[in-house]
């Protein structure tokens, strides 16, 4: 993987930064959907589609292109906000999200749209799909490497378990997980719905190399990224701490923006904060 110089680091963080924006646009635009996780998961998805993942958004289909499955669907606005900046599709397209008739649905549908690798929609089927995915590239001995996308939310469903024995029986080293350890699902506070942690010591139990980091500095997700290329005999789950709605301080660790858009009013509040980092520079206009 190429190196994360600081130039390069700082573009990745500025275009996290105007992802975010065109995120609160859309889903003001949408009035529907979810606000907190796909915030919190910017980071994640810029450092994806602009840096760690082959692929190519002119030719979508390309054979020897990397696989990111999508676990937890709901969350597909940031992932279809990266996808329009990496040029799979016009930005202005964002503005149809979930309207009738629109390639950009709720949930992911893959044949509407290239680039996404699969249809999501029950929570907990993402890593069994992932892989399988990664299984069917070992035995054709190709190099591809397969990123699943998850909730931790999603650890309720014991599917999610089937498929981490499933991926270190079969020493899927292409596989990389990233769970979204935001700490909320759509009931409240994951500790208090179902106790999840000790989440690093359950996985490496299972026999998977784990690696735990800040979900928003761009430089330890892809030095973790990095770090999974050469892990020969077992898959890699990255946890990723995120803060849900990181960027817009009304929502950041609110469960009840789980599943909501903001409204005009909250919107525009949204994007000052965004353009002005929080209030750390001035804006010079508002639009």
């Amino acid at each position: 993987m190429e190196a994360l110089h600081e130039t390069k680091l700082k573009q990745l963080e500025l275009k996290a930064n105007q992802i975010r924006q065109d995120l609160i646009k859309m889903l003001l635009e949408a009035g529907s959907g979810h606000s907190a996780g796909p915030l919190g998961m910017a980071d994640i998805f810029t450092a994806l589609y602009f840096h760690i993942l082959k692929h190519d958004s002119k030719h979508a289909e390309w054979p020897g292109r990397d696989r990111l499955v999508l676990s937890n669907g709901h969350i597909c606005p940031i992932r279809y906000v990266a996808m329009a900046h990496a040029g799979y599709f016009p930005i202005s397209e964002l503005k149809t999200l979930r309207k009738l008739g629109s390639r950009l649905q709720g949930h992911p549908h893959r044949l509407s749209m290239p680039g996404l690798e699969t249809t999501s929609g029950p929570l907990g089927s993402g890593l069994s799909q992932a892989s399988g995915i990664a299984l069917a590239f070992k035995m054709d001995n190709l190099s591809n490497r397969v990123y699943c996308a998850m909730s931790d939310g999603e650890h309720d469903a014991g599917q999610t378990w089937e498929a981490v024995m499933f991926a270190a029986k079969y020493k899927l080293n292409n596989l990389v997980g990233i769970i979204d350890r935001n700490n909320i699902q759509i009931d409240g506070f994951t500790e208090d719905i179902m106790p999840l942690d000790d989440l690093k010591n359950k996985y490496e139990s299972f026999n998977w190399h784990v690696l735990e980091i800040d979900g928003h500095n761009m430089r330890e997700f892809v030095d973790a990224c990095a770090m999974a290329e050469t892990i020969h005999e077992k898959p890699t789950m990255i946890i990723a701490r995120t803060i849900p709605g990181k960027g817009v301080d009304f929502m950041e660790n609110k469960f009840e923006w789980h599943g909501k858009p903001p409204n005009r009013e909250e919107a525009d509040i949204a994007l000052r904060e965004l353009r002005t980092l929080q209030g750390q520079i001035e804006a010079s206009h508002i639009d």
